[in-house]
């Protein structure tokens, strides 16, 4: 099962996202994208990243338990959603 999510985070970090987006097939995190205070955004795959971008080596929580951290604030969203935010940060074409 493929799902995408948004996670809002809460914080005053300067160097860390503010928002992460992450395709997740059967638990595992496959892409993801960090979007900054300042805008610039950062991903991971399988076989590059970039920033300090990585992929989670455990299973993902799921959206109800990644809810339980009053600082993270996750939504699903659908899979154009996602692509758009790979595309910008990536500069790949869909």
């Amino acid at each position: 099962m493929k799902i995408y999510v948004r996670v809002a985070w809460r914080h005053e970090f300067d160097n860390e996202p503010v928002t992460l987006l992450s395709e997740i097939i059967n638990g595992e995190e496959v892409r993801k994208v960090e979007i900054f205070r300042d805008g610039h955004a950062d991903f991971a795959d399988s076989s590059r990243a970039t920033g300090s971008t990585q992929l989670s080596e455990a299973l993902m929580p799921s959206i109800e338990e990644i809810a339980e951290q009053e600082e993270f604030m996750p939504e699903e969203i659908d899979a154009d959603t996602f692509e758009a935010a790979w595309q910008a940060a990536t500069g790949d074409d869909a």
